[in-house]
């Protein structure tokens, strides 16, 4: 099934206690579409970059079957640019520099060949244009939300309004916390779902995820990595995963739902053992399945 992705496209530089990369592409539609690509081959982007996205950019989108007709080239303007400097236990980060440029005016259309798209995921931008967005397609099957601390505090009650059509919403612990005023995790959910979307995913970094449904709550395991070189992207790659095993399931059930949070965190486990998408853009589907297994055998008991 079809894939539409919205979200921004970036240059990063990255700065870790192990490394440095500089000029690395990223984006959290590059790295949504980048991951769900191992799982579908009908994946479309709506973003904006500046006349500085090169041509070898795009190809690897293309080497991944990914379609960026709905990528918007502005000539005269640069690519959004993030810089960030990570503390010695990567958890935490300090932004250096912030150069919205081309993404500053970003107004997403959604080309007509895409507004047929089965599922929908909406990046960390604005909740005004993931609403505008979800304004131009038809009927989707599936609407997976995004979002950060900074719309949050911002823009809640824009985020409340576009909530009310969303199915699944991915947040982390600290801005589940923020946005429902609540510390305990399990009544940030409660409070949470009952804005709008029926499945809820938690993320919380290094300790796993937790699922949300009406049925009950599912914690997935993090995968134990000796080498952690940059969590840039993580969040996105696990909304890559997790969407692409999706949709190519017949029924979305409970279990399913279960198995696409052990495809996300397997996804993101790839992400951090290189800079920014460097790592899963070059992976092979044995390594993908190989990874998923490990993360259902790290909770598994023989009786």
């Amino acid at each position: 099934m079809s894939i539409l992705i919205v979200g921004s496209l970036a240059f990063d530089d990255i700065e870790t206690p192990f490394g440095r990369s500089d000029n690395t592409l990223g984006g959290s539609s590059t790295y949504i579409a980048l991951s769900s690509s191992y799982f579908t081959d009908k994946i479309q982007m709506v973003g904006v970059v500046g006349s500085d996205f090169g041509n070898e950019h795009f190809e690897l989108l293309h080497s991944r079957n990914i379609d960026t007709k709905g990528i918007q080239v502005i000539d005269e303007g640069k690519t959004f640019r993030w810089a960030g400097r990570y503390h010695y236990d990567m958890n935490t980060r300090d932004t250096l520099d912030t150069q919205l440029n081309v993404f500053a005016d970003f107004d997403p259309v959604v080309p007509e060949q895409y507004r047929d798209a089965e599922f929908v995921c909406l990046g960390n931008i604005d909740p005004e244009l993931q609403l505008k967005v979800l304004d131009q397609i038809n009927k989707p099957k599936l609407v997976i939300l995004d979002t950060m601390n900074f719309w949050i505090e911002g823009k809640p009650e824009e985020l409340k309004k576009t909530l009310e059509r969303v199915d699944i919403f991915i947040i982390n612990d600290s801005e589940a916390r923020l946005f429902s005023g609540d510390p305990n995790l399990v009544k940030s959910a409660r409070i949470i779902r009952q804005m709008g979307p029926k499945t809820l995913i938690i993320k919380k970094g290094e300790h796993g995820a937790l699922l949300f449904t009406e049925t009950g709550i599912f914690s997935a395991p993090a995968y134990p990595l000796e080498s952690i070189y940059d969590p840039t992207g993580a969040g996105d790659t696990f909304a890559g995963g997790f969407i692409g095993h999706l949709s190519r399931c017949e029924t979305i059930t409970d279990t399913e739902l279960r198995r696409a949070v052990l495809y996300g965190s397997a996804m993101a486990s790839f992400c951090v053992e290189k800079f920014g998408t460097d790592k899963i853009a070059a992976l092979n589907l044995l390594e993908i399945e190989d990874r998923y297994h490990s993360f259902r055998e790290l909770s598994r008991i023989d009786e």
